[in-house]
């Protein structure tokens, strides 16, 4: 009987997670190693994609992540006072990706993905990092708190500020401050009663989203100096900056007590890798191509990053060929997108606000186009996509797909 292989993952966050249940369904011995004391995230929610949906349908877990969270599209973008500047619909969005755009809170993805791996496959409060990254004679070293592991494969999941990626490319500059700052807040608001919206005003941003369990996930950015942070605190600096915003943003603000808001500076990777891997380890998600949240790309390329590695598992120059122009791309389209809803110039906003309202009027197909290209991406592996239309009523048209397998 052949021995399996093993695959060390560092980092516990929904990348490494990922990239571990698939390897497991593809007959890898996984261990996940997770600095933090637990897997529990940073209580924020995700929005999940048709292109990361379909990734997840290859682990099965694509229709319990569908019915584990709330559908979006039903709302829009607004200016600051209320006015509406595009409408959207969750079917028609459904029907124009191929399925549709949801939200849930991190914790609950986490759990999914978790509950995939065998008992004892991941390892919290270990600290580990690459000490050698292999080669086609040898396995990877990964050096830990707890000792050292050879690895077949190395995962390298360990966020934006990526030590592995420090190890494998020394010369490569890192990440750059995006030029904004981000708040999050998860909470309950009684008799609060919205459509999702996404406002945009001089050099900021808010969002309000109902999550499936009756809270609301909020978030807002900002231009600012890198480091700022409020004299008193974030919920204060809220107040000042969207205190006077339109409904229901001032009734967000007044449930949300100063502990229940994160703030974090945005960094991204400016200069692209040259590759995502050397040796036998894998960069996936924030550690290969950290990108501003303007486009909510972020967790959806490192699912998507995870399914394609464990299809490439034997050959890592292939899994770099088939995701380095990706995640290129959308990262690049992302700092575009912030730079157009960060805007400060109020002439340039004025014409933004008008031509926006316009395609959203005349031809709102034309609104929708520019995320096609990340929408519409398929895995290489098959089974994929539930086929959920706006036909289904928002209903699941087929079972529960089957587990990971090569297309032959």
């Amino acid at each position: 009987m052949a021995q399996s292989r093993r695959a060390v993952v560092i980092g516990g966050g929904i990348g490494g997670l990922t990239a571990a249940a698939a390897l497991h369904q593809s007959g890898w011995d996984v261990t996940v190693l997770e600095r933090a004391p637990s897997l529990e995230p940073v209580g924020a929610a995700i929005s999940l994609a048709p292109n990361s949906l379909r990734a997840l349908d290859v682990i099965g877990l694509g229709d319990e992540i569908r019915d584990l969270a709330a559908w979006q599209g039903d709302g829009g973008l607004r200016t600051p006072s209320g006015c509406w500047l595009s409408r959207t619909d969750a079917a028609a969005v459904a029907a124009r990706f191929g399925g549709p755009l949801v939200l849930l809170h991190r914790a609950t993805l986490v759990n999914s993905l978790a509950a995939l791996l065998p008992t004892g496959a991941v390892r919290t409060g270990v600290a580990a990092t690459v000490a050698d990254p292999g080669d086609t004679d040898r396995p990877a070293r990964v050096s830990t708190t707890d000792g050292d592991l050879e690895a077949d494969l190395v995962v390298a999941a360990d966020g934006v500020r990526s030590a592995v990626r420090r190890k494998l490319f020394p010369d490569h500059p890192g990440t750059v401050y995006s030029g904004f700052t981000t708040w999050r807040v998860v909470i309950p608001v009684p008799g609060a009663e919205f459509a999702s919206h996404e406002t945009w005003g001089p050099g900021r941003i808010w969002g309000s989203h109902p999550l499936k369990d009756g809270r609301v996930y909020a978030y807002a950015a900002a231009i600012t100096p890198a480091g700022e942070r409020a004299p008193d605190d974030e919920k204060a600096e809220l107040l000042r900056r969207y205190g006077d915003w339109h409904d229901p943003i001032p009734a967000i603000l007044d449930a949300a007590r100063p502990e229940d808001v994160l703030r974090h500076d945005v960094h991204h990777i400016a200069e692209p890798l040259p590759a995502q891997h050397r040796g036998r380890v894998a960069l996936v998600g924030d550690a290969a191509h950290a990108m501003p949240p303007t486009l909510g790309q972020g967790g959806n390329q490192a699912i998507e990053d995870a399914v394609v590695l464990a299809h490439h598992s034997d050959d890592l120059a292939a899994y770099t060929a088939a995701r380095l122009p990706r995640t290129v791309a959308v990262a690049r389209q992302a700092v575009k997108v912030a730079r157009l809803n960060l805007m400060t110039n109020r002439a340039g906003i004025a014409v933004r606000n008008t031509t926006l309202a316009a395609l959203s009027k005349v031809a709102p197909a034309l609104f929708l186009r520019g995320f096609e290209d990340i929408a519409d991406w398929r895995p290489p592996q098959r089974p994929y996509a539930s086929r959920q239309t706006p036909a289904d009523n928002h209903q699941r048209s087929t079972p529960r797909e089957g587990r990971l397998h090569r297309t032959r």
